[in-house]
């Protein structure tokens, strides 16, 4: 009789991912990001555990979206104040806050609750080629 394996936090093993985000689609990235952050790539994965790597993002402010997105998608973020509905588009978001739009991209793929707000901390998205984990000698990421 085959016994089924169960992933212990023992057996998880992290790395670091470097994702060159320039000319590429936000949200096929976006899905890549996700799920390596998840953990999908890995012979362990247990959906009830956090047996992901981590992954940083570079070059954001040059994502590319397709269609009519840049003028039509809209972020919306509600105060809880009557009038206190914000909506900003993706070609403001972009011009002012590149990182914060990878980032939101990225953070409604995961599960919510306890598990995707653990899951999401491993994420580091700068907007120019700098960034400050170099001493993780991340390794590359094709998207």
């Amino acid at each position: 009789m085959n016994k089924t394996y169960v992933t212990k936090k023992a057996d998880i093993k992290r790395r670091w991912f470097i994702v060159d985000a320039k000319d590429k689609i936000l949200g096929r990235l976006a899905a890549k990001v996700a799920s390596v952050l998840r953990g999908k790539h890995k012979p362990i994965f247990s959906p009830s555990l956090d047996t992901g790597d981590g992954v940083i993002v570079i070059n954001a402010s040059r994502i590319k979206v397709t269609g009519r997105k840049l003028k039509q998608k809209v972020y919306r973020r509600f105060s809880g104040y009557p009038g206190g509905l914000r909506e900003v588009l993706l070609e403001k978001m972009l011009a002012k806050k590149p990182t914060t739009v990878i980032h939101l991209a990225v953070k409604r793929m995961l599960p919510g609750g306890p598990l995707g707000r653990d899951i999401i901390k491993k994420l580091r998205v700068y907007a120019d080629d700098k960034y400050a984990q170099k001493s993780q000698n991340p390794l590359s990421l094709e998207v």
